[in-house]
């Protein structure tokens, strides 16, 4: 068992990606317990509300990420829908067994940050643990938390815990190598750009609509708790593979992977209509406005300006809504001129 564990400890602190982090302790607890399953969930708020919501699974010795749908809530479930889990993590417990609806026992451990639960494991079809598995389950833990804590200070946002521009090149290149790959497998002749059922990667940018006037009104401390509900509401807006990032002051940037233009335009329209509709306590309501582009085969430079000018075109026609760079050019209202990565934008009223 030494050398096993020995092993896994070696996979872990190997890594410098927070997915592959996650398959490898949840691999590395599967083979110390003798699990059937281990699911790796995300723990998360809605409007007071705390959820869950699957990020990484390994059955039977084979990991899978979790891929969820793109419409409704896309696997997101209620924590009150695990009641045993739910008054542990209440407790500051640091897990729980019960019994599951055929029989096998479920182990629950929730993974602390700075006394919050931001994510728990569940470990499946499980014998009696003993003491000393336990022991060596929680040093293995123990050494995924801190390993976390060494990500998350160098890739999130010390406010928001989103993702940092300084992560976004990494991100984004991997994101815009998939997509080059994709398109160099089409026949020559046929045309690039996306139709509405083919799917593909997006960008687009995210800006509070008068938040000066916020920071103005109320002060800089509440408009940095304003910050932070917004980015709630964007983590909680897309799904576990997608990423967000906060690119300073009120922007945000996500990147959303692998669906269709008509799933895109409503995955950013339902984000707008979730920070529209939510109540900000003294303020009321805000609105966000957001313009979005295809990831093609061009440079990061080109794509974010691309999106950073459908935004300010919203921006500047009536703000809360979002817009398409590339239907904003089809229709004549946005014309671009771009050479070696330099780009033009001129607009039309």
């Amino acid at each position: 068992m030494m050398e096993s564990l020995l092993r896994h400890m070696v996979e872990l602190t190997g890594q410098r990606d927070h997915n592959l982090l996650d398959v490898a302790v949840i691999s590395a607890l599967q083979e110390t317990v003798g699990a059937s399953q281990v699911r790796m969930m995300d723990i998360f708020w809605v409007s007071n509300q705390a959820m869950m919501r699957p990020r990484a699974l390994i059955t039977n010795n084979t990991v899978s990420a979790v891929h969820d749908s793109t419409t409704g809530r896309r696997g997101d479930t209620p924590l009150t829908h695990y009641p045993i889990l739910l008054d542990c993590i209440e407790h500051q417990g640091s897990r729980v067994e019960e019994t599951g609806p055929d029989g096998e026992t479920i182990l629950w451990i929730p993974i602390w940050q700075n006394d919050v639960a931001t994510a728990c494991l569940q470990i499946t079809g499980i014998a009696r643990v003993a003491p000393a598995t336990l022991n060596v389950m929680e040093g293995i833990l123990s050494v995924y938390r801190n390993y976390q804590n060494l990500l998350d200070y160098s890739e999130r946002d010390s406010l928001t815990g989103l993702l940092n521009r300084r992560t976004f090149d990494e991100k984004f290149s991997r994101m815009a190598n998939f997509q080059n790959v994709r398109d160099s497998h089409l026949a020559p002749g046929i045309e690039r750009r996306h139709p509405n059922d083919v799917e593909g990667h997006w960008l687009a940018v995210v800006d509070i609509d008068h938040f000066k006037r916020v920071n103005d009104q109320f002060g800089h401390l509440y408009g940095d708790e304003v910050l932070i509900l917004v980015a709630n509401l964007l983590r909680s807006s897309f799904r576990t593979q997608d990423l967000v990032f906060r690119f300073g002051g009120e922007e945000f940037v996500v990147l959303l992977r692998s669906v269709s233009l008509t799933d895109a335009t409503s995955a950013f329209e339902r984000l707008r209509t979730n920070i529209e509709d939510h109540y900000f306590p003294q303020l009321g309501t805000i609105t966000v406005s957001i313009g979005f582009v295809s990831i093609s085969a061009s440079t990061p430079v080109v794509i974010l300006g691309h999106a950073d000018q459908a935004l300010y075109y919203g921006k500047s026609h009536g703000r809360n809504q979002v817009c398409f760079y590339d239907e904003l050019v089809r229709r004549g209202q946005l014309h671009s001129e771009v050479n070696n990565d330099h780009a033009e934008f001129f607009f039309d009223s």
